[in-house]
């Protein structure tokens, strides 16, 4: 607030003797300074809850508001990211993405490629084991697997038990659909099932980061 029109508040006594150089006078210019910071804040308070604009140290308090705060769980408040601060804004931007997937193999996978920006991950359901979950960590994401194992008990179905895996760095993950050794089959091969239908958009972007879109055909996955 400034300073002219702090004076306009007071009786007209006061603003008789708030001159320049008076004692009054250098109270009203203290009190816009006071002021000033706080009037800055407000003028651009939106930016606050913006994943992409907030200052740094307002991404981590953010995640609470998306439910992604076990991504930063840490045992003392003063404790450094897991994560580039850069990704934590990825989680945040896509908040509301991941808690409509979540509990599905589609919203465990985005949410593990967003906070490691790794790609790879492999979930396998052994046939043997019900309701057991083996989550299958590339190479380039096998130091982080305390945040990997973290996102995956909060992203995995209530009733499931999962193992968390890291994948030998000389070893390829496992290929989902095993390769046709038979003769070459004459009629054109369907589309792999990754890649969306003809016309649709392959990515969906939010903020900066860019995260494969589900089928759209498909109806959502449903929890174990």
């Amino acid at each position: 607030m400034r300073r002219a029109a702090i004076e306009r508040l007071l009786p007209a006594a006061y603003q008789r003797a708030a001159g320049r150089g008076s004692v009054l006078g250098a109270l009203l210019d203290v009190m816009e300074a006071l002021h000033a910071p706080d009037e800055a804040v407000l003028a651009d308070v939106d930016a606050l809850f913006g994943p992409y604009r907030t200052p740094d140290g307002f991404v981590a308090y953010l995640t609470r508001w998306v439910a992604m705060d076990h991504v930063v769980a840490a045992p003392r408040a003063d404790a450094p990211l897991p994560l580039p601060v850069g990704r934590l804004r990825d989680l945040v931007a896509h908040g509301a993405l991941l808690a409509r997937w979540r509990g599905t193999p589609y919203g465990m996978r985005t949410a593990l490629e967003l906070a490691t920006g790794v790609t790879g991950f492999v979930l396998d359901e052994p046939p043997e084991r019900p309701f057991h979950l083996v989550v299958r960590v590339p190479p380039a994401a096998a130091d982080r697997l305390a945040l990997v194992t973290r996102i995956v008990e909060a992203e995995k179905p209530a009733a499931v038990t999962v193992e968390v895996v890291a994948a030998p760095a000389d070893v390829a993950p496992p290929d989902p659909v095993p390769p046709d050794l038979g003769p070459p089959d004459p009629v054109p091969p369907e589309p792999d099932v990754a890649e969306p239908a003809a016309g649709v958009a392959s990515v969906r972007a939010v903020g900066r980061a860019h995260v494969p879109a589900p089928l759209p055909h498909d109806p959502p996955e449903e929890p174990s």
